[in-house]
């Protein structure tokens, strides 16, 4: 049972599954408030077969606006998921492709999004009850 602490130091920690993890910096949820915002998990999944340019993650996710996918590029890559390499072509050509860390998130997210397609149906019906009971 997840319950929140006070550690010896008196820190505030929550522990999860007996892992002890501090309360106002909690890894867990400072990776899911950067990784789970709407675009993030559909550019490391566009970004799954290799390498790709501006224009072509712009295709792959055309309900992104170019400002919010330069945006999200940026945020990615501060976070360690993926690279921007420049090419010195005339005009520069610019890829993005996946860190070993994207990668290794890009297998924790494909699992995911499994676990979704498998469960969306019952999610659904479960909102639509909840909805139906609400009235």
């Amino acid at each position: 049972m997840n319950k929140l602490v006070e550690s010896v130091e008196g820190e505030r920690v929550i522990v999860v599954a007996g892992i002890a993890m501090p309360f106002d910096n909690c890894p867990v949820r400072d990776v899911l408030d950067n990784i789970g915002g709407k675009w993030n998990s559909l550019m490391i999944l566009s970004l799954a077969d290799g390498p790709a340019r501006f224009s072509q993650l712009r295709r792959a996710i055309p309900d992104i606006s170019q400002r919010m996918l330069t945006q999200t590029l940026r945020d990615l890559q501060r976070d360690g998921y993926l690279k921007r390499t420049v090419f010195p072509t005339q005009p520069p050509s610019v890829e993005y492709e996946l860190t070993e860390l994207g990668r290794s998130f890009l297998a924790l997210l494909i699992t995911f999004v499994d676990w979704s397609q498998a469960n969306h149906p019952a999610i659904r019906a479960a909102r639509k009850a909840y909805d139906e009971a609400q009235v």
